[in-house]
């Protein structure tokens, strides 16, 4: 599999959160509501007192706890990040799961604030909240990422497989019967010899698969039962009610080659799924954790029966698309009109039909007037991937005085006759309403708009970026500042430098180039976007919460 670029939250995070940066976090997060921190001044056992099961790190603990502690989970959060609130309760509660067993002397969890440990954060190069580290056995150089599921279930699951047998051994076709009979998706690997390198491949799948249930078996007669021979041994993955037309799906092993980790890691991700995801907050880290670059999205409100009928089409266009093209559902009554604002929808426009490819974050759109049948979605789906569907460019309606403000407002119908006008040097920021990055800069921009009102060739505009695309643009943070110079040729660039009138000035005045010794800012990543996934998701709009 091949790198997946950080767009890949970026649909959920705009949905989910406004982007906080790095820069201002600090102000911004002092302006919030308080969360939980913990006195920074008292000890490791007293924060763990007031925090029950959840161990609360400074700086100053942050060392002891790995000394203490042979795995320690790690949650770096922000205060005023949505996601990390809603994700509080379940944290908590798998601590105190954890607590409750044997193993609690080597297994806990703590957590981190990252608005305020400002070291520890840039030790770990966090760049969006919540966000996950493993520590195993004190060692501070080297953490594992934890990016499944975020109840509380799955991440005791996930830190009992690491710290013990990742997979269950099946010697029987009664334990075999038990193992399935109990889980509604599960995966048994055969292997003829259980000293294998394959064997240990599959065990180290196993403990970073969260959500999926695992073991293996060299019995003979489970080889029997479930038709293994040849030269082929597979890793089985048995449904029950989530794929009932799905019920097995094996994962082929050649003798010869071996088997290749990642590809069944994926391969468990993909198969695993419901064959539609309902979009909501627990299922967000399934949805991309699946890898898969296309999602088809199906806004409908449930609670009106004729677009709760067009669900059938939609489930029977899926199967064929399985592992090529996601299919979700978004309920606007419900979790779904989080995503509505990212595809420029209101919930009146439902029901709506939407595809995104998330690693380049062009959106297409089915009309409703060609219908939502089960063979209207394959053609559609089909064309879009064959490339013979035109990616649709968001715009709003342009107001009537865009060009008598201090900024000028562009929109998706007058960027190229504006931006691109080789007889001005046009300087845009490209924002995001919620974004708190982007109302901290509002006012810079309307003092530079009104520095340079009377220079002919010099523009100062704006572009709401999230209801607003221009095609082959990226935006992959809030703000982002594109310079479009005047003259034939002469290609636009990013600025990165310090975000203050003064340095602005000397950029627009130097003809684009960067100021000396400028300091680079960290805008909002997809990443720290990724957050977002509890709001109205846009292209990994770092949610300030998609």
């Amino acid at each position: 599999m091949g790198h997946f670029p950080t767009l890949l939250l970026l649909w959920v995070a705009m949905a989910l959160v406004h982007l906080v940066g790095t820069q201002e976090g600090k102000t911004l997060a002092d302006n919030q509501p308080e969360e939980v921190r913990g006195d920074l001044s008292r000890d490791l056992e007293l924060q763990e007192e007031e925090e029950e099961a959840v161990l609360a790190l400074n700086q100053h603990t942050f060392g002891q706890a790995l000394q203490e502690y042979q795995l320690l989970l790690v949650l770096f959060y922000a205060p005023w990040s949505e996601l990390c609130q809603a994700l509080a309760p379940e944290y908590a509660k798998a601590a105190a799961l954890l607590k409750e067993e044997a193993a609690a002397a080597t297994l806990r969890l703590a957590k981190v604030d990252a608005m305020e440990e400002l070291e520890l954060k840039q030790e770990f190069g966090i760049a969006g909240y919540p966000a996950f580290k493993l520590f195993r056995e004190g060692n501070r150089t080297h953490p594992t990422d934890y990016t499944g599921q975020r109840e509380a279930e799955a991440i005791v699951t996930w830190l009992r497989r690491k710290a013990g047998p990742s997979a269950l051994l099946l010697t029987s076709e009664a334990e075999a019967t038990a193992f399935l009979d109990d889980n509604a998706v599960a995966v048994i690997g055969f292997f003829h010899d259980l000293q294998s390198e394959d064997v240990r491949l599959f065990y180290e799948v196993a403990r970073d698969v969260s959500d999926v249930p695992m073991a293996l078996t060299d019995c003979p007669e489970l080889f029997r039962k479930y038709g293994i021979s040849g030269g082929k041994h597979p890793c089985a993955l048995f449904q029950d009610e989530v794929n009932a037309d799905v019920p097995r799906a094996d994962f082929p092993v050649d003798e010869d080659l071996g088997l290749e980790a990642a590809e069944l890691a994926h391969f468990l991700a993909v198969q695993s799924l419901e064959l539609v995801m309902e979009f909501t907050n627990q299922n967000s880290s399934k949805i991309f954790g699946a890898k898969i670059p296309n999602h088809l999205l199906l806004f409908i409100n449930k609670t009106v029966e004729s677009q709760l009928q067009l669900l059938g089409g939609f489930q029977g266009a899926a199967s064929a698309f399985r592992g090529q093209v996601l299919f979700v559902l978004a309920d606007v009554h419900g979790e779904g009109a989080r995503l509505l604002h990212f595809f420029g929808l209101k919930s009146h426009e439902v029901p709506a039909l939407r595809f995104i490819h998330i690693e380049t974050n062009k959106k297409y759109r089915l009309s409703t007037e060609e219908g939502l049948s089960s063979p209207a979605i394959s053609a559609f789906c089909q064309g879009v991937l064959e490339g013979k569907v035109q990616p649709h460019l968001m715009s709003e309606e342009l107001p009537g005085d865009w060009d008598q403000r201090l900024v000028k407002v562009l929109v998706g119908h007058n960027f190229e006759q504006v931006a691109l006008d080789e007889t001005k040097d046009v300087f845009v920021k490209f924002y995001a309403p919620w974004c708190p990055h982007s109302k901290a800069m509002a006012p810079i921009w309307e003092e530079l708009g009104k520095k340079y009102q009377d220079h002919a060739n010099i523009i100062i505009a704006e572009m709401d970026a999230t209801t607003n695309e221009v095609a082959d643009l990226p935006i992959r943070a809030y703000p982002t500042l594109y310079y479009f110079p005047s003259g034939q040729g002469r290609k636009m660039t990013e600025y990165r430098g310090t975000r203050d009138l003064e340095s602005f000035s000397r950029f627009l005045e130097s003809g684009g180039e960067p100021p000396p010794q400028e300091e680079p800012v960290e805008p909002e990543t997809p990443e720290e976007l990724k957050e977002n996934q509890t709001r109205p998701l846009g292209p990994q709009e770092s949610r300030d919460e998609l």
